[in-house]
C-alpha cells in the first residue's frame, strides 16, 4: 500500500519528543502503535492532542501516525499537540492564522529547573536549625 501525500511535524515540550506524520484518511490517531485512548488512557490527554485538527476543522480528514518518546505522558500529549500543529502548517500555510491565535505553534519552553548543590532538590533546602 503506497501513501502518495504525507506531511511531518516534530512536536517538543519538556523532555518529550514527538515525530508526527499526516496521512489522508478517517481521523484515526495512532500514537507508538497503539490507538490514543489506549495509550494515554485518559480522555483529557486525547482531546489534548486533537486541538489543531479540531482548530482547523480537519478532524475526519486526515490519520495521524505518531512516534513519542521522552518524559511523561502529559509531556508527551503536549509534544504530540505541537507536532500536529506543525505538520497541518506543511499541508497548507492558511491555517497558520487560526493556529496561532490559539498558541499552538508556539513550543513551550518551560522545562524542569536543574538541582542546585547544598540543596535538595532545584529549590528545596534542607531544615534550618540555629543549634
Amino acid at each position: 500500500m503506497a501513501v502518495d501525500v504525507q506531511y511531518w511535524g516534530t512536536g517538543r515540550r519538556k523532555e518529550s519528543v514527538a515525530r508526527v506524520r499526516l496521512v489522508p484518511g478517517t481521523g484515526k490517531i495512532l500514537v507508538n502503535s497503539k490507538d490514543a485512548d489506549e495509550y494515554f488512557g485518559r480522555a483529557t490527554l486525547t482531546k489534548d492532542i486533537i486541538t489543531p485538527l479540531e482548530v482547523t476543522n480537519t478532524l475526519n480528514t486526515w490519520d495521524v501516525m505518531v512516534n513519542v518518546n521522552g518524559g511523561g505522558l502529559s509531556g508527551q500529549a503536549g509534544a504530540i499537540k505541537h507536532g500536529i500543529a506543525r505538520a497541518l502548517l506543511k499541508v497548507d500555510e492558511d491555517y497558520r492564522k487560526p493556529l496561532k491565535k490559539a498558541g499552538l505553534l508556539t513550543r513551550d519552553p518551560r522545562m524542569k529547573e536543574r538541582k542546585k548543590y547544598g540543596l535538595k532538590k532545584a529549590r528545596k533546602a534542607p531544615q534550618f536549625s540555629k543549634r
